[in-house]
């Protein structure tokens, strides 16, 4: 007996450090055998993403964002619709909206060549969007791995529990406290909102009608969107540095300049105005706590060890 667990015991140590999957754990070093250029082969496609199209980095983040409110980051979001699959990419918050599919179908490509049928959607856009944030000047964080793809998807959870632009502050903080988050952990994610743009269907309300908006600054924003039509013209999320992040999104709040409702919800005289005071003039209180909250939402109910797949083509389920 003895000679036998002489035997088990290193196996067993083996698996504790090679398989944390297997655990239900999601780790750094997941790929460090099977796939070792995995960080370097995302960073270098997203590198030239960005350098094409500034506002890429702004659109992964916000990809991300939408799959892990939805049942956790699992990649449901990338999965298209068929005829007999109905996925996220046409609920209410996504459709016309969410972009950067194409990226995610290059990344893909260029680890499947690496690295065949091993690493997930779900962790190369985990990736993806962590580095979309430093090369627009962000915090970098470690990304934990092993992640594996959803075979399912949920219009109606995509309906319900993502944020929308229209949203006041208590419901804001009910859907974030709901996935496990605090309500100043809802803030500093906002703070994403430093990067990116907005459709005017989802601010015209809010530069036409809402009188916590500045005079002047709403007037602007209605020259780019009409009363009537337009509802796909852009305007800046951040009105002072809007291809970079840092913390200026807060000052616009703090001037009555958000972009959104929602936005500005988190300066109207409720709970979040410290916060946004504090992350105002303290930009490195700001980016550590969004990195902190980038990796709690990162780690939104994975799935793990033998649960899901890894998807050969992020936009459908293996056959």
């Amino acid at each position: 007996m003895a000679c036998f667990l002489d035997r088990l015991f290193p196996v067993f140590l083996f698996c504790l450090l090679a398989c944390p999957a297997a655990h239900g754990q999601l780790s750094p070093t997941f790929y460090a055998g099977s796939c070792p250029d995995l960080e370097s082969i995302v960073r270098s496609a997203m590198t030239q993403a960005v350098a094409q199209e500034n506002r890429m980095g702004a659109s992964i983040l916000r990809l991300f964002f939408h799959d892990c409110f939805v049942n956790g980051c699992d990649a449901s979001v990338l999965l298209d619709d068929t005829a007999t699959f109905t996925g996220e990419k046409n609920a209410i918050p996504n459709n016309g909206s969410l972009r950067g599919y194409e990226v995610m179908d290059d990344i893909k490509t260029s680890v499947e060549a690496a690295c065949a049928a091993t690493v997930s959607c779900a962790d190369i856009l985990a990736l993806a969007a962590r580095d979309g944030v430093v090369l627009l000047g962000g915090p970098s964080w470690t990304v934990q791995l092993g992640r594996r793809d959803a075979t399912t998807a949920s219009q109606s959870a995509a309906n319900t529990d993502i944020p929308a632009p229209f949203h006041d502050l208590s419901k804001l903080i009910s859907l974030f406290v709901s996935k496990g988050f605090s309500a100043q952990d809802m803030t500093a994610l906002s703070g994403a909102h430093t990067i990116g743009q907005a459709r005017c269907l989802n601010f015209r309300p809010h530069v036409y009608n809402d009188t916590n908006a500045d005079g002047s600054f709403a007037a602007l924003r209605r020259q780019g969107c009409p009363a009537v039509g337009g509802d796909d013209n852009l305007a800046p999320l951040d009105l002072q540095s809007p291809q970079a992040f840092d913390n200026l999104y807060y000052q616009n709040l703090m001037l009555s300049k958000g972009l959104l409702q929602s936005d500005q919800e988190l300066f109207n005289g409720g709970s979040q105005d410290s916060v946004v005071m504090t992350y105002s003039t303290n930009a490195a209180a700001f980016k550590s706590d969004f990195v902190a909250a980038m990796v709690k939402m990162g780690n939104m109910s994975p799935l793990t060890g033998t649960s899901g797949e890894i998807r050969l083509n992020c936009r459908s389920v293996n056959f």
